[in-house]
């Protein structure tokens, strides 16, 4: 490489830090004067009455749309770039070989900074089948993946604080761990379709990682950021309004006399209404969000977050290609179960 040449690659690697640099210091001053924008326009611009009725969903719309909105950008961004450095084939060849339990243990914490989502389940799954991983530590990496991943802990952080985001990545973990070694004691093999167990991984695992540049990296962050954005604006947008109507409309005391610590089904009922009730973090959180400050205990708040998450339908009906009903069912059972101790063991200790 000649001296020109070597001199127009530091200058470039210079000037992608330094604009690098600056985003983040324009992302942390508008997360910073955003709550403050907000309430000086409604509150002392327009002199509006901002804790109650339609200014305080309007005070609330704009805020948690904008935080939710830096929040996801921000930590896609770094989660990927520190994602890029694990593959789903490094996945696979790390989980091939490990027995029962201590491969579970492998594949949940696997699979929260692993690229995996509702789309691609089926194929993640018949490619870790075929590599001879068990079916409950396969079934631990796919409850883990979409569970606990980059935009419920950014969002979670973001807006109750460090305690319960580790509170809901551990129990996530627990959850998965839990459910795949429960559904590979059941030895529910026969429940996978034939043709799975058929389907041979030839060659060597190959890995889509190898050969990356710090340009490569930071470009898959800023891709998918984007494209996240672009796939959940509608679910983000949806849960926020639903969020802000609570915030400013719904009688402060309603959530808690009928969905308080005081209700011994409140958990139950969390649960039975978010796992029909398909969305994703994203979406959802703001909803939380505002359930939170009407009073709900965070064990409830949890358990129908993570029944949200974890239990799409559209996972179950993509899961369906490569699953019998009966391990679907099993699937869902268990996992369900999970949720609901977790739910209550939170609102025993919090």
């Amino acid at each position: 490489m000649s001296t020109t040449t070597q001199h127009d690659t530091r200058r470039q690697a210079a000037r992608r830090w330094l604009l690098l640099t600056a985003a983040a210091a324009a992302w942390a001053g508008l997360y910073a004067v955003n709550e403050v924008f907000w309430t000086w326009l409604y509150r002392d611009a327009l002199a509006l009455d901002i804790t109650t009725g339609w200014p305080s969903m309007l005070h609330f719309f704009c805020y948690d749309t904008v935080k939710i909105t830096l929040l996801l950008t921000g930590i896609i961004f770094v989660v990927t770039v520190l994602r890029s450095f694990m593959s789903v084939e490094r996945t696979r060849a790390l989980l091939g070989g490990k027995r029962e339990g201590v491969g579970n243990v492998l594949a949940a914490s696997l699979g929260v900074v692993t690229p995996f989502c509702s789309c691609s389940a089926v194929p993640a799954f018949i490619g870790f089948v075929a590599s001879g991983i068990p079916l409950g530590v396969t079934m631990s990496f796919l409850i883990a993946s979409p569970l606990v991943n980059e935009v419920a802990i950014a969002l979670l952080l973001g807006l109750f604080g460090i305690g319960p985001t580790l509170l809901y990545v551990g129990a996530g973990l627990v959850v998965a761990i839990v459910a795949g070694m429960v559904i590979g004691r059941l030895r529910l093999e026969d429940q996978v379709e034939a043709f799975v167990y058929e389907t041979r991984l030839r060659g060597e695992v190959i890995d889509s990682t190898a050969g990356l540049t710090w340009a490569d990296r930071l470009a898959m962050g800023r891709e998918e950021a984007a494209s996240i954005l672009r796939k959940i604006w509608p679910y983000l947008l949806v849960g926020i309004g639903l969020g802000a109507v609570i915030h400013g409309w719904a009688p402060a005391d309603f959530f808690a006399r009928y969905a308080g610590p005081d209700n011994p089904f409140a958990v139950l009922v969390a649960v039975a209404i978010g796992v029909p009730l398909y969305s994703n973090a994203a979406g959802i959180l703001p909803l939380v969000d505002a359930l939170y400050a009407k009073g709900m205990p965070m064990g409830t708040l949890l358990a129908f977050m993570m029944a949200t998450v974890a239990l799409s339908l559209p996972e179950m009906i993509l899961l369906r290609r490569v699953l019998k009903p009966r391990l679907i069912a099993t699937f869902a059972a268990v996992t369900a179960l999970g949720i609901v101790t977790v739910g209550y063991l939170f609102n025993a200790l919090l």
